[in-house]
């Protein structure tokens, strides 16, 4: 689940009507479909790298499009190392620190289809911000077993750390404003022709 808000730069700039929504306009396309294919290649490759191979790894992404990420790189994966990595989808709402003051809302449901006690587990989200979302992540990690570490991947950190947490695997380091909002939008979850990443600003900001 991305902690949505984001910033900052790349290469397209874009000011038009159809670029405006929600007193938000569209400032800059931050991943292409085919940027954001080669960012989630390399993310797979330094993943294996990592932990030298990809045996005793499971991928467990975060929704809303986590788990669509975490299937991606472990397809990735497959069509270089010949091993297929178990993926999962984690569902965090109910262990987030700010549960006691605003509605939960169950974003998906939690399916880890093997035992992590022992495992690498990478966690998987699509943009990295406060580090609230991805340590209630941890929390419920430990519900399901023990493993022997847990790694994290995102298509982007956009800054703004409230916890002591880095990702270990980036798609790309974008420094942003936190009124600025960072939007991932994949085929699989949101109805579109082609991945793109955005750059979004409030109308007025410069």
């Amino acid at each position: 689940m991305a902690e949505s808000r984001t910033g900052a730069t790349s290469a397209t700039q874009i000011d038009t009507p159809a670029a405006r929504e929600g007193g938000f306009s569209l400032r800059t396309t931050v991943f292409g479909s085919d940027e954001l294919r080669r960012a989630q290649t390399r993310i797979a490759h330094e993943i294996v790298e990592r932990n030298h191979g990809a045996a005793g790894v499971v991928l467990v992404g975060l929704h809303l499009r986590g788990p669509e990420i975490a299937q991606r790189l472990a397809d990735a994966i497959e069509s270089f190392e010949s091993v297929r990595v178990p993926v999962g989808a984690l569902d965090v709402e109910f262990y987030r620190d700010d549960i006691g003051l605003r509605r939960v809302h169950p974003l998906g449901h939690t399916d880890v289809p093997v035992d992590i006690t022992g495992m690498v587990v990478v966690i998987v989200d699509d943009v990295l911000f406060t580090g609230r979302t991805i340590r209630a992540a941890m929390d419920a990690l430990t519900e399901l077993g023990r493993p022997r570490a847990i790694q994290l991947a995102v298509l982007v950190d956009r800054g703004h750390r409230e916890l002591p947490i880095r990702a270990d695997f980036v798609g790309k380091n974008l420094p942003t404003a936190e009124r600025e909002d960072v939007r991932v939008r994949l085929r699989e979850t949101d109805d579109v022709a082609a991945d793109t990443i955005e750059l979004w600003a409030p109308d007025g900001d410069t």
